[in-house]
């Protein structure tokens, strides 16, 4: 019973010790981008008017607007301008597959993404926005307190616990209207889960990003002659005789498969970007927090 107690507890004193360094790199990346990005206008509970909606079950009863409801036969709500503290979460996906890196010099898909996660994070809260890590019923928060929270998400979510399944997928958590939610992962899923995944948050109304990080390998293909590939999520191998044979259709198969994750991106009226490791990762930042500043066009899921 102690071995593996103590192995569980040195895996987690050698993540809790990477986190240092991460968050240096993290503050880096994203101080080099706060430089060029101003604040976002969005709705919350600022004092300044933005529009009247209809009332929808569930919304507080704090935020009828009962002078405009009286003239009319509808129940409208105020919604005001929130330009400073704009809830978001926060994930990243830790499973097997991206832990993967086909060179020395470069990152892994998970590195990549628990970085660009807390270098988002450092640079929403600089601007005043509440952060929080989804899957942890946690409430958002601000400042460099909500930044070590989420740091330390990417850490313990990080330690193996014996039977259990890293998922894939995010997990399910109750958000409110008007949240915003960021997924970091290579989604390498089937299209029909991610689909799924996400319309389980635009359905509760919360406006949305993908970034899908994937190694350069994966986008070409590279390895000739007669190559074994090994699944890292037990998927079992396939020895392939000749790799330059399928090359076309695998690099087909995967803009197809792209294209499938921005189709359910921009059903959901949500944003999809791509990174691919050996990218700065300032310019993935940079252009996922201008996606997040751009206004989202809701639409209806089928």
């Amino acid at each position: 019973m102690n071995a593996p107690i103590t192995e569980l507890h040195g895996r987690a004193e050698l993540l809790g010790s990477k986190l240092p360094p991460l968050m240096v790199a993290a503050e880096r990346v994203a101080a080099t981008v706060a430089q060029g990005v101003h604040g976002r206008r969005r709705v919350g509970q600022g004092e300044s008017f933005w529009q009247y909606r209809h009332y929808e079950p569930g919304d507080a009863v704090q935020q009828i607007d009962w002078r405009r409801s009286a003239r009319s036969d509808t129940v409208y709500l105020r919604e005001n301008e929130w330009e400073a503290a704009q809830s978001v979460w926060l994930w990243a996906d830790s499973s097997p597959s991206m832990r993967y890196s086909s060179g020395k010099n470069l990152p892994t898909k998970a590195d990549r993404a628990e970085l660009l996660t807390l270098a988002l994070g450092s640079l929403l809260v600089r601007g005043g926005e509440h952060i929080a890590p989804l899957g942890r019923g946690a409430t958002p928060s601000m400042g460099n307190m909500a930044v070590s929270l989420l740091a330390q998400a990417l850490s313990e979510r990080d330690v193996p616990v014996p039977g259990q399944k890293v998922k894939s997928l995010p997990p399910v958590e109750k958000l409110p209207k008007y949240g915003r939610l960021v997924l970091m992962s290579d989604l390498f899923e089937p299209l029909e889960d991610i689909h799924q995944a996400v319309g389980v948050y635009a359905d509760q109304g919360v406006d949305g990003h993908i970034l899908q990080i994937i190694d350069p390998a994966e986008t070409s293909l590279p390895f000739s002659g007669r190559t074994r590939f090994e699944g890292m999520e037990n998927e079992g191998s396939a020895l392939i005789g000749r790799v330059e044979g399928v090359r076309d259709s695998y690099r087909q198969t995967l803009e197809d498969h792209r294209a499938g994750l921005q189709s359910i991106a921009r059903l959901a009226g949500w944003s999809y970007g791509l990174h691919v490791t050996d990218q700065t990762p300032e310019s993935a930042l940079l252009s996922l927090y201008t996606s997040l500043a751009a206004p989202q066009d809701r639409h209806r899921r089928n």
